[in-house]
């Protein structure tokens, strides 16, 4: 069993060691590699357990340059966390654009780019991170004859709401479902981040090899703060209900705005994240439509070494997306879900299936039913009006995370995953 050297939590099992041949992992991912935290996990953890990684990545130009001396001049390669990385060199408009105007043509000529790279990176396994990677990863793996891992961050083809696929869009998706019926039973591993998504997959694809590793962050021990309160100026005795993540169309944060009116006196809501598209100034101008500004705050996400100390000083962490806006949400596993548990969060949710499992078995939350503003402003007073509940639901969360759901155990399932590839 490959393991990995570094500190890990006391009360996790000792793993038994056993070397293996250093190889080299061509990782590609059609996004920043620096803000793609999966990736860079896998990327560690793989790296620490001595293989050799090589990641492939696009980023915009100059804006994303973190040394002043160089912008204006893309710079191609880089070393980040130990991890060498080769940069594409793209313009903003194309990651904030690629998948709204001209989505076929861009998704054409980015596969082109990066199959060209790729092709001539000598590597001993090909690793796509998400979809968007894997078709230039599979062409250089056949080109190499080398074994190809695709690493789903979500149910492929799935994502959206029928009625939000439109246009190019549509048209690549038609594309695309007959090459992955084609693509995945010939990959070596397939991997899923929740089981639900790993079952539909494994069935939609039948000869597909499905391996499950979810998106949980390192074991991370976090004393509970005031920084919401203070950075709000809201008195101590207000009681927050937090959201954190993209602000998207399918996080029911319309719904969360329209709830606002129905909360306790002593309760605020607080969005904290970066926006997509135009969904911050739509919710701003719900919050001011319907007379909440005062109920709820919009605030920037937080760097992500300081997230935790954000989390820790709310009272609920809220996962209220519509299990009915597409089947991927329905099936999905945030990894918001493992932040809340890792500081002793409860977590107030819908019914998606792989949370629900989680707040169910480990008595870590409460599952809100129904999805009208009403309902979900009276689960939020429910669930803060019961200190004692909610104090047995925090030791819950955090006993589940010191157990169970915490990084250093759960890569063991990817390390697993590629000594049995090197295995055959």
């Amino acid at each position: 069993m490959l393991q990995i050297k570094s500190q890990r939590p006391t009360f996790q099992p000792e793993l038994r060691e056993i070397p293996i041949a250093r190889v080299h992992v061509c990782m590609h991912v059609l996004g920043s590699f620096r803000n793609d935290v999966r990736a860079k996990r896998a990327a560690l953890a793989l790296h620490e357990a001595g293989l050799h990684i090589s990641v492939l990545d696009i980023e915009s130009e100059p804006a994303d340059c973190r040394d002043a001396l160089h912008r204006g001049h893309p710079v191609t390669h880089e070393d980040i966390d130990g991890i060498h990385v080769r940069h594409m060199p793209v313009q903003r408009s194309f990651v904030t654009t690629r998948f709204k105007r001209w989505a076929l043509a861009r998704a054409a000529w980015m596969f082109l780019r990066s199959a060209a790279r790729l092709v001539r990176t000598p590597a001993d396994v090909y690793h796509a991170l998400d979809l968007p990677a894997l078709p230039a990863c599979y062409i250089a793996a056949r080109v190499r004859r080398k074994p190809i891992i695709f690493d789903s961050y979500e149910l492929p083809l799935s994502t959206l709401a029928k009625e939000e696929i439109r246009g190019s869009r549509k048209l690549l998706q038609r594309i695309m479902a007959p090459l992955l019926k084609h693509m995945l039973p010939r990959c070596a591993a397939v991997i899923a981040v929740s089981p639900p998504i790993a079952r539909e997959i494994a069935r939609r694809y039948p000869r597909a090899r499905v391996s499950v590793v979810r998106n949980i962050l390192p074991y991370t021990p976090v004393k509970r703060s005031n920084r919401l309160r203070e950075h709000l100026g809201l008195p101590s005795s207000t009681r927050i209900a937090l959201y954190q993540g993209y602000l998207q169309a399918d996080r029911g944060l319309d719904r969360l705005v329209q709830a606002a009116r129905y909360l306790e006196p002593d309760i605020g809501i607080v969005i904290m994240g970066k926006a997509k598209d135009q969904t911050q100034a739509q919710l701003e101008a719900l919050i001011a439509s319907e007379g909440v500004s005062n109920r709820v705050k919009i605030l920037p996400s937080a760097p992500y070494d300081e997230l935790l100390i954000w989390t820790s000083s709310a009272d609920v962490g809220l996962l209220l997306y519509s299990p009915e806006y597409s089947l991927n949400v329905r099936m999905c596993l945030p990894n918001k879900l493992f932040e809340f548990l890792m500081v002793g969060l409860p977590v107030l949710s819908t019914r998606l299936v792989a949370v629900a499992e989680i707040i169910d078995t480990r008595q870590v939350g409460k599952i809100v039913n129904a999805l009208e503003p009403e309902a979900i402003g009276k689960a939020i007073n429910a669930i803060l009006r019961d200190p004692d509940a909610l104090a047995q639901m925090r030791k819950n969360a955090l006993q589940a995370a010191r157990e169970e759901f915490y990084w250093e155990k759960e890569q063991q399932n990817l390390l697993d995953l590629y000594e049995n590839i090197f295995a055959q």
